[in-house]
């Protein structure tokens, strides 16, 4: 347990690590979303034994409101409130289907909607160019496998919309050139097949080619893209590669690779993409997180309208 939680009345301590196990064991959780339960959990509990409960099952309906009401007092976001009353009720229920409560308070639990900001994204253009930037600095002062394996990089992340984190976790055998696809593990552990453009293929290709055996070492198993040292790709040095390619581009945004994710969608949108499509493509497990990219869409056709039309 972290040296700076609060010390929780053993009957909650006992049921949040019973909920924790759960989430790892039987969900498959990562253990970045098993911390974050943790702590708003943690801080619920906190909250419930200040009003001298000590168990699961004593938690109600007032108790989870004026905890969300004292977190907004301090300061919190909608965005991080509407994310604990989730964690309260994935909690909750939980808590109830494993006898730990006699019912469950979380249902009746609203939350306030987090405003949700369009993301960044790349023109196409804008795009292309940071793709091709690649090319100009072939034979300059950059280790050449190092351009290989960052150009591969670029290229995957646009073609495919898939997270840094999916890419370096690619291994040699999820790549299939002739049919161009590659198979993608995702969020709770889902797979699925995404295609690949031939840009992708071509720039794929170079690097299991010309690069991957340069720094390829017994630690590098099967992965399909290395770091410097042999040793899988880390999301580190992948979401460096992206922002130093995008900043040696003049006039380009500063983005990461979600940048590029999410200028991907919005491509496959406007290219005339369906959303269930982009939905299946981007490993989103319900279609209103997709819906966010036909804002982005929207908001870029009413500024060209607004420029182009003489009675905007």
């Amino acid at each position: 347990m972290d040296a700076c939680a609060p010390a929780l009345p053993p009957a909650f301590a006992a049921a949040l690590d019973a909920f924790c196990d759960h989430l790892e064991l039987e969900r498959d959780l990562s253990q970045h979303t098993i911390r974050a339960y943790r702590g708003d959990l943690t801080s619920l509990f906190d909250h419930a034994a200040r009003m001298t409960l000590t168990a699961p099952g004593e938690l109600d309906l007032a108790t989870l409101r004026s905890w969300l009401a004292r977190l907004h007092t301090q300061g919190a976001s909608r965005a991080t409130l509407a994310r604990r009353a989730s964690s309260a009720r994935t909690f909750t229920a939980w808590a109830a289907r494993r006898g730990y409560a006699d019912a469950d308070p979380g249902v009746r639990l609203a939350s306030p909607k987090p405003h949700r900001s369009l993301p960044a994204v790349l023109r196409s253009g804008e795009a292309a160019a940071a793709l091709d930037a690649g090319e100009a600095v072939d034979g300059q002062d950059v280790d050449p496998t190092q351009l290989l394996r960052d150009q591969a990089v670029l290229e995957v992340l646009y073609a495919t919309g898939i997270r840094v984190s999916e890419l370096c976790g690619l291994d040699r055998d999820d790549i299939d050139l002739e049919r161009r696809t590659i198979r993608v593990l995702g969020k709770g552990r889902k797979e699925r097949t995404v295609p690949l453009g031939e840009p992708a293929i071509a720039a794929l290709d170079r690097w299991l080619e010309h690069g991957r055996a340069a720094w390829a070492t017994a630690e590098s198993g099967a992965a399909l893209l290395l770091g410097a040292r042999g040793r899988r790709l880390d999301p580190r040095t992948a979401r460096r590669a992206v922002h130093e390619r995008l900043q040696a581009v003049p006039g380009l945004p500063d983005l990461g690779p979600h940048g590029l994710r999410h200028s991907a969608a919005t491509h496959l949108l406007e290219g005339g993409a369906d959303l269930r499509t982009v939905q299946e493509l981007l490993g989103h497990a319900t279609l209103a997180t997709t819906q966010i990219y036909t804002h982005v869409s929207i908001e870029r056709l009413r500024a060209t309208y607004d420029r182009a039309h003489p009675r905007a």
